[in-house]
């Protein structure tokens, strides 16, 4: 009876057979090593700009004002014979690496071949390239997340469904992205906006967990200080006066800056070409630099420059104007001539600058308004446009910037005005695929 009794009992299945215990278990691994993966980079960072432009970034200098015109001149050049070097050599002779959204449609990014390809991009960005960073981030914990899965079935647990790891591959990339600009939901909306495109609770959960995990162990050497200093900017209602004059532009803008982006991906040299087009391209910007530093790396400087120069109005509005065209254009040759790397910040950078002049223009028309109110708006309605990604841009801005409660309203609505702007421009392409 006993024995009868026992027999009918159900059996308890092992937490590593259960796929919700193995779905939690796999967010906080991969939390934590995209954070540590995003960590390395930034101290990668650090010691290439020390290296090659003898200076440390911080959020007060963004760009290397006091170093030698012809070091920042040599360290660009330099910089990018070494790393077309080295993207010929992945691009050629190995197997070549994929991009996260062919991982995420079932492709397999190859372990060592990604991990060189992007420290080949922070190095590059290091020396003074001109390029995002946070492609790279993404990158690690992407191709981290993905070989994830081939270790749990190794170790004989149970193995993730395929939209759980679609779900891990977007998830550890958006932690990439918290861990190095130290912004949880910003990672956790470009994982479920941009990547993996699905809101539920699961999707949302999974991503805000890695991503607060990753941002954690950035914390532990960056801390919570602002990416960008704000100079005490504040938002009145006339502000959003502003904001609707300024919106549309931004999403025109924004809307060209992508389609110039996608050319430059889709055109980008692969072949033994990229060892004359990436130096050709890296002195171009090292002799832009010689003058104007700003142009240097993923566009921090330049929009620190714009957010900051609300005490220096019409000293700055030519310089902003004139960088921001040679950030776009610089930007776009970067990428075609065959280096990777990230455009959000780049756009954040241009929007910045953009927002800024329109800023300067409108203050003597709209109460209140400055150039510091309009670098903060053109950056996030830019960046909105130019990424297709609404929610994404407004979090950005504030946890990047520690914004105010002013800025929202103003902020909402020209995200939103951008974005129809942008989508309106881009349609026919759209409807032309279709």
């Amino acid at each position: 009876m006993e024995n009868q009794l026992s027999s009918n009992k159900p059996r308890q299945i092992p937490w590593f057979k259960q796929n919700a215990s193995v779905l939690v278990l796999s967010t906080i691994v991969l939390g934590i090593t995209s954070g540590v993966g995003a960590l390395v980079l930034s101290f990668f960072l650090e010691s290439i700009e020390h290296l090659f432009l003898k200076y440390g970034e911080t959020a007060k200098i963004p760009a290397p004002i006091a170093t030698m015109p012809l070091v920042r001149l040599l360290s660009v050049v330099i910089g990018g014979v070494i790393a077309a070097v080295i993207w010929w050599f992945l691009r050629t002779k190995t197997t070549p690496t994929i991009s996260v959204n062919k991982a995420l449609a079932g492709g397999k990014m190859p372990l060592w071949q990604t991990l060189l390809h992007d420290f080949t991009q922070i190095f590059y960005v290091g020396t003074g390239g001109s390029v995002g960073r946070e492609l790279a981030p993404r990158e690690v914990g992407a191709v981290l997340a993905e070989k994830w899965t081939p270790f749990l079935s190794r170790h004989h647990i149970e193995p993730l469904s395929s939209d759980d790891r679609r779900l891990l591959i977007a998830s550890a990339a958006g932690a990439g992205f918290a861990g190095i600009y130290i912004a949880p939901i910003t990672g956790m909306l470009f994982a479920v906006e941009i990547m993996y495109k699905k809101y539920d609770l699961k999707t949302i959960g999974v991503s805000l967990t890695m991503s607060t995990i990753a941002m954690g162990i950035g914390s532990l050497v960056k801390g919570f200080n602002p990416y960008y200093l704000l100079d005490n900017v504040k938002f009145p209602i006339g502000s959003v006066l502003f904001v609707i004059i300024l919106a549309p532009l931004c999403g025109f803008a924004g809307s060209w800056f992508r389609k110039c982006f996608q050319w430059a991906e889709k055109n980008q040299t692969k072949t033994r070409h990229i060892l004359w087009q990436l130096p050709v391209v890296s002195l171009l910007t090292g002799s832009i630099a010689y003058f104007f530093p700003e142009i240097m790396g993923n566009g921090r400087s330049l929009a620190q420059l714009a957010i900051g120069g609300s005490a220096r109005y019409q000293q700055i509005i030519i310089v902003l104007l004139v960088g921001a065209g040679l950030k776009a254009i610089v930007t776009v040759l970067t990428i075609r001539s065959g280096a990777s790397g990230g455009t959000l910040t780049p756009s954040i950078s241009i929007g910045g600058a953009l927002g800024a002049v329109a800023g300067w223009v409108l203050s003597y028309w709209v109460p209140g308004v400055n150039i510091g109110q309009g670098a903060i708006l053109g950056a996030g309605t830019l960046l909105a446009a130019s990424q297709q990604a609404p929610l994404m841009a407004m979090f950005m801005l504030i946890e990047i910037t520690h914004l105010d409660g002013s800025a929202i309203l103003p902020l909402a609505i020209g995200i939103l005005i951008a974005s129809a702007v942008s989508r309106l421009v881009l349609q026919p392409k759209t409807s032309k695929k279709a």
